[in-house]
């Protein structure tokens, strides 16, 4: 949500009207399945539900009539490919709004993969030009930043609710920004100080635990994932959650991958993407350039705010890891980005605990990379993997289940914090009396953050002793 809220002001900023939509709920499932064709996916019921909803309220309480609603107001969302049925959202919100009353109303899309180059009958309403998408990459960076900030903290909050307070004034500070389009680096350097001010104890154990699989069901923060972040966290657990700014370099490196594959035909073939008539070399290059540009643009902002440590997934590593056993030329969904991302999980000793998220009967996720999990799970059995589908009902059930899974997870991270605990030969006391209060992340060594606080307490401690001795020279010249 923190996306779309900063999207409403970079956008406002360029001078349009722009308003986010609430996090779609049960009841914009309701009248996703009353109005929606049968056999969707949960992110079509609940996303075009949550349009219908919002007209319907337009409507019937705020007194406007269809030609009005028609006349002033297009929905804008993004297109994709199959197999996943994401690829047909348009039409779905199209034959939904037929059926709800508001047949004519304007739906604009814009496809993920065209970049500039978008073809749609409907642009006239948008310049989507490159001012437009800069503007729009900016915003989803800093929200991914404002997300990964905002899951470290709060789980180690010494004050219950401190964390999203801070947050809340840090969205208010860059939203301001973006609509009156000032430095973004001010605002950020403004949200440090923010989040600085919350107090954190990184001693208490618990296990972290990384949510993949579909894209929606992944990201959205609502009833369409059992609220799943929140009770994770409810729970006892540190969530890791996927960045955005990691699919549009996934989206890059399909370009790239393509590219290549499109050299070594024996003549430039003619397809959509095809290379008749262009310089493969210098697209090469510039998805190449693009890659670089935003994580150097994330890194910058991320380093603003105080996001130290944190590093983007390296999409190269993530194809060659996950190839042996998923084809990267098998597309859809995530992708192999799906059984990557939960091999490095293990062997990389990122988390604790990883669990796939998905719509129920989702093709791409859990018609294809479920089946590639449970292979992997046995050449590495210390992985706690735990795959869940939703329906939008089953809550009780899905909860039950991660309960018994986390219940892993925490013995796992407990150990590990013990195990630092013994090798670097320090008390719980002695960790706490030297980490600080405020928020601040070290580097990783191991997959809990209590656990990474003892192995990093040596750094600490020399860090210490070295202003000790500083203070103690000052005070002998003087």
């Amino acid at each position: 949500m923190a996306h779309d809220y900063l999207i409403e002001g970079a956008l406002a900023g360029l001078g349009y009207r722009v308003k986010h939509m609430e996090c779609p709920d049960t009841e914009s499932l309701r009248f996703g399945k009353e109005f929606g064709n049968r056999g969707q996916c949960n992110p079509t019921y609940f996303t075009v539900g949550n349009l219908i909803k919002y007209l319907t309220h337009l409507r019937d309480v705020g007194g406007k009539t269809k030609e009005e609603i028609v006349q002033n107001y297009l929905f804008m969302t993004s297109g994709s490919c199959g197999p996943c049925r994401f690829g047909t959202y348009v039409t779905e919100y199209r034959k939904a709004l037929r059926d709800a009353g508001f047949d004519g109303f304007r739906v604009l899309l814009f496809q993920q993969q065209s970049g500039l180059k978008q073809a749609t009958g409907e642009e006239s309403a948008l310049k989507l030009d490159s001012s437009f998408f800069l503007t729009f990459l900016k915003a989803v960076l800093v929200g991914d930043i404002l997300n990964a900030v905002g899951y470290r903290i709060r789980p180690y909050e010494a004050v219950a609710g401190a964390t999203n307070k801070a947050l809340e004034r840090c969205k208010q500070y860059l939203y301001e920004t973006f609509q009156k389009r000032k430095s973004l680096l001010h605002a950020l350097y403004r949200c440090r100080k923010e989040l600085r001010t919350v107090k954190i104890d990184r001693t208490i154990v618990k296990p972290k635990v990384s949510i993949i699989g579909e894209f929606w069901a992944m990201t959205t923060e609502g009833d369409g994932n059992y609220r799943l972040q929140q009770f994770l966290e409810e729970e006892g657990a540190e969530v890791e959650v996927q960045s955005v700014t990691a699919w549009i370099l996934f989206l890059i490196w399909e370009g790239r991958h393509d590219t290549k594959k499109r050299l070594a035909l024996r003549r430039n073939d003619t397809g959509r993407h095809g290379l008749e008539g262009k310089n493969p070399q210098l697209r090469l290059r510039m998805l190449q350039l693009a890659d670089r540009i935003i994580r150097i643009m994330f890194q910058m902002y991320a380093k603003a705010i105080g996001l130290s440590d944190y590093e983007l997934p390296n999409m190269d590593e993530i194809a060659k890891v996950a190839h042996e056993h998923y084809n990267n030329n098998v597309r859809g969904g995530e992708g192999h980005m799906e059984v990557g991302k939960l091999i490095l999980n293990v062997i990389k000793r990122k988390v604790n605990m990883t669990i796939s998220v998905k719509p129920f009967g989702c093709m791409p996720s859990s018609g294809v990379s479920d089946g590639v999990q449970s292979f992997i799970t046995e050449i590495h059995p210390e992985a706690i993997f735990l795959p869940i589908e939703t329906t939008g009902d089953g809550a009780i059930n899905v909860y039950s289940r991660i309960q018994m899974m986390l219940f892993k997870a925490k013995q796992a991270a407990q150990k590990e914090f013990e195990e630092a605990l013994m090798n670097k030969g320090v008390t719980v006391d002695k960790l706490q009396s030297l980490c600080t209060t405020k928020y601040s992340h070290r580097r990783h060594i191991a997959a809990s953050t209590a656990a990474n606080a003892v192995y990093n307490i040596s750094s600490l401690s020399n860090k210490l002793l070295l202003a000790k001795i500083k203070r103690e020279k000052m005070m002998k010249t003087m």
